[in-house]
Order: structure tokens, then C-alpha cells, then sequence
């Protein structure tokens, strides 16, 4: 089976890449980053997923198409909505033209906001945050679309963490490293759910195996045992065994986070603080009645992301971006981590 993988040289297309590679797959992977992963069998194409013509190229063969390439919410609002939305058509349209029979949508349950009712189904409203959640929501109307032309699978994964998981999580875990008190926005009793990395890539890898009329759907997929920001946080003190959690009161925090937003002294975004304090889980009977079930729960894939990064700080310590395996600038954050924690 040949797959095409977008975003191959980013945090999920490298564990994607890798899996399939085991599947004894051939992957053709599109990033406009270098692929600098060990995997020389995988034939990769560094270029934008706009290049409408290069991608029918890339698409031609191929049985199914992973489109994990997005901007994320880091970058400026213009480009998010561009490479999310209009990306996403020009691969919707390269796979189509080029005859492939099975297409899967990397979403995010970010379309969904912040709603008041939990658990959260696939059919609950879409109401995204942002520039990145409502052009991930714009993108998902487009792949319905092309129903008619290819099976098209959306998955919903909840935020995901997993070995070379950087980005936001860099700074939390460089804190924990350094043995600092951990901040915690509110009390920390609200239930939040993470995903292992390598679970998404078994949701991924089963829709391809699926008849089309239970593939050509939409699936949430988070941990299905997950607890409180409290006990993800001390799950990662208790490893360490130093550090306690501080807990602050949820409006002013927010309000200072939004300020240094911003301002751009901050690299935390709204969907990662607006959220911290609420409530935010998914339903994931749909998928489980697949047969999938993930491996780890919320806290343990937390903690072996966390793992990893112990493991390799001194080999990353320099990788800047504003990507997913890339460490984040902490801005004033490294002031108060250094300061007052």
C-alpha cells in the first residue's frame, strides 16, 4: 500500500512515517521542512502543499493520503487560515484528481471550542478558537466536499504528546527540570485529556483498514482514562520528586497571559490558557466500538513525553521554533520561572 504523508517532518508525520514503514508500507512524505529522521526509505518531497501541480504529482499511486500538514497557532492569523484552509483543498484536490481512494483529515478538537457540556461528541456544534481552530473547521466543510469523489475520514484528536514532543510542552517540562513550582491557573480539579501520540497513529492506520461507509466519518480520539490538571501536573512532581504546584486565581492569570499575548512577550496562546482552567474532554465510544483502545492513559503519555525530553535536553536545548518539536521561546515567562518560582 503507498501512503502520503503531509507534515512528514513534523512531530505526528515522524511517528506516522516511522509506523508505517514497520506496516511495511511505502510512504511518500511532503513537509516543506527537511526530513532529518533515519528512515531512508521513505521518498520525501520537500515543498509547500499549495503546489497544486507537484502534489498531484506526489498523489499519483497512491492509496491513501494522511494530511497532517496545518499551521499552528503560533503563526500569523493570514498564514494559519491559508495553509490550513487553501492547503487542504489543493491536497483534497491533487488526491481526487490523481485517483486516490482514501483521504484522512488531521483535525483537532479545538473545532469544538470551549463548550460547557462534557463529554463532547462528534456531533456537538464547531465553534473553533481562533484563527487555527476556525480555519481547522472551514477545512473540515472542504474534505465534506469530496465525499463524493473518495472516502474521506476526519479525525478529532485531542491534544497529543509522545517522544519529540516540544513546542508548548518545552516549557513546562523545562521547568519541571529545573525543579521550579509548577503554576497551576484555578483550583486544577477540572478533568483534561491528552492523547499518546502513537495511539493517534493506531486511530490513523485502522481507518484505512475500515469498510468506506464507517470510514467516510468523523472520530473523536483522546485517552479514555484521563483525571484532573492536578493529577497530570503531580504525576510529572512525583517522577521528579521535587517541585510542588502553586495554584492562582483563574481570572487575573488569564488576564496577564492575554496582555503578554498581545504584546508578544508570551508564548503561550489563548487556546492554551483560556482552556487550563475548564473542563475539556471528549467521547471516544465511536472509535472504541472500532475496536481501537489506546495504550496509555492521559497522565502516562504526559509523563513519558516528559521522559524523553529529560532524556535529550542537552541535544535540544537549542532547537528554536515555533513548532511542535521545536523548543518555544519562553519570553517574560523565563523571567517569573526564574524570579518568583
Amino acid at each position: 500500500m503507498v501512503w502520503v504523508v503531509t507534515g512528514a517532518s513534523g512531530f505526528l508525520g515522524y511517528h506516522m512515517c516511522k509506523y508505517l514503514l514497520k506496516k511495511r508500507a511505502r510512504v511518500r512524505g511532503v513537509d516543506l521542512a527537511a526530513f532529518e529522521y533515519d528512515m531512508p526509505k521513505v521518498e520525501f518531497y520537500q515543498s509547500d502543499i499549495r503546489d497544486a501541480q507537484l502534489m498531484q504529482r506526489v498523489c499519483r499511486g497512491a492509496d491513501v493520503v494522511m494530511h497532517g500538514a496545518a499551521a499552528l497557532p503560533r503563526w500569523p492569523g493570514d498564514k494559519i487560515w491559508d495553509v490550513n484552509l487553501n492547503g487542504t483543498k489543493t491536497m483534497l484536490e491533487a488526491a481526487a484528481t490523481a485517483g486516490v481512494k482514501h483521504f484522512i483529515f488531521i483535525s483537532t478538537t479545538a473545532v469544538y471550542g470551549i463548550p460547557k457540556k462534557h463529554p463532547i461528541y462528534e456531533t456537538d456544534p464547531l465553534t473553533g478558537v481562533g484563527p487555527y481552530g476556525e480555519s481547522k473547521v472551514a477545512a473540515e466543510r472542504a474534505c465534506e466536499k469530496y465525499r463524493d469523489r473518495m472516502v474521506v475520514s476526519i479525525l478529532r484528536p485531542k491534544t497529543f504528546v509522545g517522544t519529540v514532543r516540544l513546542g508548548v510542552f518545552s516549557v513546562l517540562f523545562d521547568w519541571l527540570y529545573r525543579g521550579k513550582k509548577l503554576p497551576v491557573i484555578g483550583n486544577g480539579e477540572n478533568r483534561y485529556q491528552l492523547l499518546d501520540v502513537d495511539d493517534l497513529v493506531e486511530a490513523i492506520y485502522l481507518m484505512s483498514k475500515l469498510a468506506p461507509k464507517k470510514a467516510n466519518d468523523v472520530y473523536n480520539v483522546g485517552a479514555t482514562e484521563f483525571g484532573t490538571i492536578n493529577s497530570h501536573m503531580q504525576t510529572l512532581l512525583d517522577y521528579r520528586g521535587m517541585g510542588r504546584l502553586v495554584h492562582f486565581p483563574a481570572g487575573p492569570v488569564k488576564l496577564a497571559l492575554r496582555v503578554l499575548d498581545k504584546l508578544h512577550l508570551s508564548p503561550l496562546y489563548p487556546w492554551a490558557y483560556d482552556t487550563l482552567d475548564k473542563d475539556h474532554f471528549v467521547s471516544v465510544d465511536k472509535l472504541v466500538k472500532l475496536g481501537w483502545k489506546p495504550k496509555l492513559t492521559s497522565e502516562q503519555a504526559l509523563l513519558e513525553s516528559y521522559k524523553w525530553y529529560e532524556k535529550h535536553r542537552d541535544k535540544i536545548i537549542d532547537s528554536k521554533g515555533v513548532t511542535h518539536t521545536t523548543q518555544w521561546d519562553q519570553g517574560v515567562l523565563r523571567w517569573f520561572r526564574d524570579l518568583f518560582f
